[in-house]
């Protein structure tokens, strides 16, 4: 999905957004950010399904995970390490995706291949976005959040970026700890931490306009309308 201003729009900056896990490329709240960034900042957002997810066929692989999971969140039993496999394997297969969405992207004269590119996605987001963003030099600037450091420590320590990360603080899937480990190990000297009160799912409606004002700060639009 390829979102862009009804005007103005050549070379406008692009946001690259991932969705959550379980969810895909139209849910929700991919739809009103899209439209926040698109509408208030003038940016081009691109949004694709992860493996598995959205119109796209689960493998063998997929199910396995799912079960897993499934069998975990049954038992009252720690998800964390199910998610951390299940993210291993979603990025290997996504970090490629993403590349080529973003060489098929810039190949758009709207968009060019020499304008700015952020990337946002949190929980699974975070999961695909930070190994892509560590070997993809397009990326100059990502929101990220509610993840811990577990599998992603070295990614982290490779991204030199503008970073503003969420941790939400009374997260139930996600230890407090965990989260602040992965804020600390990102090299990024611009880097930003939002600690919120509440769980998991309740990341407040607010930081939607953070991460704008966040993007135009860092890709170059105007963030006030």
């Amino acid at each position: 999905m390829l979102w862009s201003p009804a005007s103005g729009s050549d070379h406008a900056p692009l946001v690259l957004m991932a969705h959550s896990g379980g969810q895909h490329k139209r849910a929700p709240g991919i739809l009103g950010r899209a439209h926040r960034f698109v509408t208030g900042c003038g940016f081009h957002v691109a949004a694709i399904d992860a493996p598995g997810h959205g119109d796209r066929p689960r493998t063998a692989a997929d199910e396995q995970h799912i079960a897993v999971l499934r069998q975990a969140q049954a038992a009252g039993e720690p998800i964390s390490p199910v998610i951390v496999r299940l993210h291993i394997d979603l990025a290997a297969r996504a970090v490629l995706e993403w590349q080529a969405t973003l060489n098929a992207l810039q190949q758009l004269p709207e968009i060019g291949a020499n304008g700015p590119v952020g990337f946002w996605g949190i929980m699974q987001g975070t999961g695909i976005g930070v190994p892509l963003t560590a070997v993809e030099p397009r990326i100059t600037a990502a929101v990220f959040g509610c993840l811990g450091h577990e599998s992603l420590t070295e990614a982290a320590a490779a991204i030199t970026v503008p970073i503003e990360f969420l941790l939400q603080w009374d997260d139930e899937h996600v230890e407090r700890q965990s989260g602040l480990a992965l804020f600390d190990a990102f090299a990024s000297t611009d880097k930003t931490l939002h600690a919120n009160a509440g769980g998991h799912f309740e990341v407040l409606r607010f930081e939607a306009g953070s991460a704008a004002q966040f993007f135009a700060r860092h890709l170059g639009r105007d963030a006030g309308a």
